[in-house]
């Protein structure tokens, strides 16, 4: 089977698989869900292609442990990120100079927690880049460690076995395999879908809130012209 690296070849799940095998695939996913430096790596793919891979026996290992350690990595790696913006993160991101976050960025994160509650968590196993900030940025924000843990697993049970079974239920589909590269692109598609919205929203308030600062002077002189006419 070929699959398509979107992006370098050591990218390509099908490249990580066959090279580093099932430690590789959960050192990667370690490191993509509460890392800063596994940000770039291709997670949704690559638990997507390793199901296909055992369910189509061109990799030896059994899904159901499979499976259980990835769901396991992905625990251990939010974990790990959550700790680390607890008792590093407001040490190097709470400065406003700090090249990596601000301090404004903390404070919106607390807020994202408080609109949406733990249950943020689990939404951010499924998008790409904010499911490796998002445990980090819950350490920084104080966020309770009873709340996180338990949705944290939510979240890596959900995302962990979820999209690799979907790998190894879609890997007995004769389509699935003729296309392959198709459908990993759909997957990367799909899992950005979120970041986009979500610009959009934030552009949209953007310039709804820049034409009302725009209104608001214009509006004072009218004002004071009806007083002056009194």
């Amino acid at each position: 089977m070929t699959t398509l690296a979107l992006g370098p070849s050591w990218l390509d799940p099908d490249y990580l698989l066959n090279t580093f095998g099932v430690w590789g695939l959960l050192a990667i996913v370690f490191a993509e869900s509460g890392l800063l430096i596994g940000f770039f790596l291709p997670g949704d793919s690559l638990l997507f292609t390793t199901g296909l891979l055992i369910t189509t026996k061109q990799l030896d290992f059994p899904l159901w442990l499979c499976i259980v350690l990835i769901c396991i990595a992905a625990i251990l790696g939010d974990q790990a990120g959550y700790l680390f913006g607890k008792k590093v993160g407001p040490a190097l991101f709470n400065r406003p100079d700090s090249k990596l976050f601000k301090q404004e960025n903390v404070v919106k994160a607390h807020e994202f927690f408080e609109k949406y509650g733990p249950k943020s968590l689990v939404l951010a196993r499924f998008v790409p880049i904010v499911r490796t900030f998002t445990p980090i940025i819950a350490g920084v924000s104080g966020m309770r460690y009873r709340s996180f843990i338990t949705f944290n697993i939510i979240g890596g049970i959900l995302w962990g076995a979820g999209v690799t079974m979907l790998g190894a239920w879609l890997g007995k589909i004769d389509f699935v395999h003729k296309n392959i590269e198709a459908i990993l692109i759909l997957i990367v598609l799909i899992s950005v879908v979120p970041i986009v919205i979500e610009f959009l929203r934030a552009r949209s308030k953007s310039k709804k809130a820049a034409a009302a600062e725009g209104e608001a002077p214009g509006a004072a002189p009218s004002s004071r012209g009806r007083h002056a006419k009194r």
